[in-house]
């Protein structure tokens, strides 16, 4: 096995170490709160008749934080209602704090009740609302019909 050579640091490599280390701690922290601050987003709200989702993204579309009503522990028939949705608007707001987020595009998909709530909870919390579009899809024609009964 042999002997291990230990080798002795002076006061001044121990130092330096030290201050290479904090000044590289520096630099990453400084860097990712530059990086992570924002200014936009885009607020996805999906109203349906069984839960309510809302998502939150950069304007590029990389998602920020999400939350719906099942995440929170509603079950049942409370997972569509207004309260619900203002919940989980103020979770998803308190998830984003840290961003910098402060005007949002919200989204609405859906024929929940917990739309409208839904988009007055983000405002409620902090968040400036520029524009509220309603993307829910509708049919152009639907599907086809039954083909007549022969008797």
């Amino acid at each position: 096995m042999g002997k291990k050579k230990i080798l002795k640091q002076t006061e001044s490599d121990l130092m330096k170490e030290t201050q290479n280390i904090e000044n590289a701690v520096m630099k990453s922290s400084g860097n990712v709160s530059k990086k992570n601050v924002l200014r936009k987003g885009k607020a996805y709200v999906e109203a349906t008749y069984n839960n309510t989702r809302i998502t939150i993204s950069d304007e590029k579309g990389n998602v920020l934080a999400w939350s719906s009503a099942g995440s929170l522990g509603f079950k049942g028939a409370k997972k569509s209602t207004p309260y619900a949705a203002a919940k989980v608007a103020e979770t998803v707001v308190e998830k984003i704090k840290k961003t910098g987020l402060q005007d949002i595009a919200v989204y609405v998909k859906g024929v929940g009740s917990g739309r409208e709530s839904a988009a007055r909870g983000l405002a409620n919390f902090g968040l400036n609302i520029t524009s509220i579009a309603d993307i829910t899809p509708i049919p152009h024609n639907g599907c086809r019909p039954k083909k007549p009964r022969r008797v």
